[in-house]
């Protein structure tokens, strides 16, 4: 292989994320219109610049699409979900019950859009948290822009050990860390490290969302605590048992807050009148019509079957591998580019365990929600017609978009262009590249819409550019999946599936340009402490 490491290919290669991102963050273009754009641009580099062939850049599209099929499955079944729901008005019996847990408003938020929907990553992932807090938030009076951006940032610190380790096993299995536990640990210890910082700053970045000052002051007890549970814990666990290094925390986390809102400090009524986060103009109507007698666990109901479900499919080991047997997949010839880069066969190519999937957990949560709401009378004989209308209309769009972004990724990743890009990045910063590996990670997140793609796509490549400049592995592969975590609150797919779900589809490029900033930020600090840790010390 021959790839040319050139200032142009490397301009080529990066042109299609710099295309996505003009034209989302500058121009305001949806997601829809723009993710179709880049992927024209990635495939036109690959037939021009990088020498592949019209039926490699097809047969990647192919795979573009097979691999989009687990995240757009979850788009499917999670909107399905969000609407049998709305359409029984549970969300507003749950809006009107969560005074009972706390009445003060900003706890109340911290225990949607931080706690619960890092709860759900530790067991499903795959967008879940996003898709099932935005509605959550939005029920008790959240605007839906701000009801997207805070479970965005608020959940990623779970996703390298959430989804019950699935992104961490991805990097140990690429790095070759399975059987050498001082280097697992080692790297557990960086990673955990770096995802507390990440923890902690959301925490405090969703009290300066709602309320500045006032809100730090208020909120900054509880978020010390929490981020105590979720970092440190992530951080204690991880050594142990990395499979539940994420739910763990997360589940002492739950009892925490609770215990929190009774508390002093929080029992009492306080909110920000002000809140630029909160629509004050929505509540009343909602709550006249709540259902009078549904309880707030007969409307939570199905989201705590989605949660059982899953816990014991994942966690009972003889049942996730009698239902895991069951794979769909399809094998893919190996193809190689004028310059000799191959992309290797594959039979089959990503098989999708469709029993283990954390959309068929979705979908069975869903029905029982809607008989189970039927049989109570919160449902009319035209709701099933309705429920579907409006998953299909709000589904369309998104997975365009999800297709388009997928597709582009395995592109560009077929033909080299991510390769050069990767090896043109470090060639140029030497040394200094420990201090871009968190944005590695974080732009393989942006590209994959996924952590653990991030980690296939570049654990090995991190990995071999440690050792190349005569650096210790385990920062810059802890750097790797913390920057993949961040880089988790721009994943288009998420993106995508919670502006979907909280109903402002077209607003994607809005969301990406209030989150990138601070996503950027947080993979340059950690970047900074990487640097100062193996460089300087």
């Amino acid at each position: 292989m021959t790839l040319p490491v050139t200032i142009f290919t490397w301009i080529m290669a990066v042109l299609p994320i710099l295309v996505l991102l003009v034209l989302m963050v500058k121009l305001q273009m949806g997601a829809v219109k723009a993710a179709p754009i880049g992927l024209c641009v990635s495939a036109v580099s690959a037939l021009i610049v990088y020498k592949a062939s019209i039926p490699h850049v097809f047969m990647e599209m192919l795979k573009g699409v097979w691999s989009a099929l687990p995240i757009l499955i979850v788009v499917w079944t999670a909107i399905l979900l969000y609407e049998v729901v709305n359409e029984a008005k549970a969300f507003q019996v749950f809006r009107k019950s969560m005074g009972k847990v706390t009445q003060n408003e900003l706890l109340q938020i911290m225990l949607l859009a931080w706690v619960f929907t890092s709860f759900l990553q530790g067991i499903t992932g795959f967008g879940v948290p996003v898709a099932v807090g935005a509605p959550l938030l939005i029920g008790i009076g959240m605007r839906p822009f701000w009801a997207v951006i805070i479970p965005l940032l608020a959940h990623t610190w779970g996703n390298t050990y959430g989804t019950l380790g699935a992104a961490w096993d991805s990097l140990a299995i690429q790095a070759n860390m399975v059987d050498n536990v001082a280097m697992l640990n080692a790297t557990s210890l960086w990673a955990t490290a770096f995802i507390w910082i990440w923890n902690f700053t959301s925490g405090m970045m969703l009290c300066w969302f709602y309320g500045k000052g006032k809100a730090l002051k208020k909120g900054f007890p509880a978020v010390l605590v929490i981020s105590t549970i979720h970092g440190g814990g992530q951080m204690l666990v991880s050594q142990f048992n990395a499979t539940l290094a994420c739910f763990v925390p997360t589940v002492v986390a739950i009892g925490a807050i609770v215990v929190l809102g009774r508390t002093p400090w929080y029992k009492d009524p306080w909110r920000v009148e002000e809140s630029p986060v909160m629509d004050r103009s929505a509540g009343s109507a909602e709550e006249e019509d709540a259902p009078e007698d549904m309880s707030v666990l007969q409307a939570f109901l199905p989201y705590i079957v989605l949660t059982i479900l899953t816990l014991v499919i994942l966690l009972v080991r003889p049942i996730k591998e009698f239902l895991g047997q069951v794979k769909l997949g399809f094998a893919f010839p190996g193809m190689v580019t004028g310059y000799g880069y191959e992309d290797p066969a594959a039979d089959p190519f990503s098989p999708l365990a469709i029993f283990t999937h954390a959309g068929m957990f979705l979908l069975v949560s869903a029905i029982f929600g809607f008989f189970y709401f039927k049989s109570k009378g919160w449902l009319h004989e035209d709701s099933g017609a309705m429920i579907g209308r409006r998953t299909v209309k709000k589904t369309i769009p998104s997975s365009i978009s999800v297709i388009c972004f997928i597709a582009m990724s395995k592109v560009m990743g077929g033909t080299g262009q991510t390769t050069v890009m990767a090896q043109g990045i470090a060639g140029v910063m030497g040394e200094a590249y420990v201090a871009l590996s968190p944005i590695v990670g974080l732009l393989g997140s942006f590209m994959t819409s996924s952590n653990m793609a991030s980690n296939i796509l570049f654990g090995s490549f991190q990995l071999a550019t440690a050792n190349f400049l005569g650096l210790n592995p385990a920062p810059v592969l802890g750097a790797q999946t913390a920057g993949g975590a961040i880089g988790a609150a721009i994943c288009p797919g998420n993106i995508v599936l919670g502006c979907t779900t909280a109903g402002i589809m077209g607003q994607e490029g809005k969301v990406l340009q209030k989150v990138l900033p601070i996503t950027l930020a947080a993979a340059a600090i950690v970047g900074v402490i990487m640097y100062v840790a193996c460089i300087l010390l």
